[in-house]
């Protein structure tokens, strides 16, 4: 009966462990150094990408904003820090991120 009920706590922890990882910052982020400002659920410098991908949730062209803030940068949506301008994220690399950030929405 022991085993039977660690064995549930060890499944248990596992399933959050991956549904955990599942959000994890994808390469194309840590690529272009994303993670310098952005972390997938907690405040950063920058917001966290749930929040943003909650306040873009079904927003008519959404993409195309996101990435034009991305490329010119942004300020005064989060807070007062400006996102700098990040011209060198390619379109491929800007199209994974944007479709990620936004698949985040619940």
């Amino acid at each position: 009966m022991k085993s039977i009920v660690v064995s549930m706590i060890v499944a248990a922890g596992l399933m959050t462990a991956g549904s955990a990882m599942a959000v994890d910052m994808p390469a194309v982020a840590l690529k272009n150094k994303c993670n310098t400002c952005h972390k997938v659920d907690m405040k950063l410098v920058g917001p966290a990408w749930k929040d943003v991908a909650a306040k873009y949730k079904g927003v008519a062209g959404a993409e195309a904003t996101l990435s034009a803030k991305v490329k010119k940068g942004g300020a005064n949506v989060w807070g007062t820090m400006p996102m700098p301008p990040n011209p060198t994220v390619s379109d491929a690399d800007m199209k994974e991120l944007i479709g990620f950030v936004l698949g985040l929405a619940k």
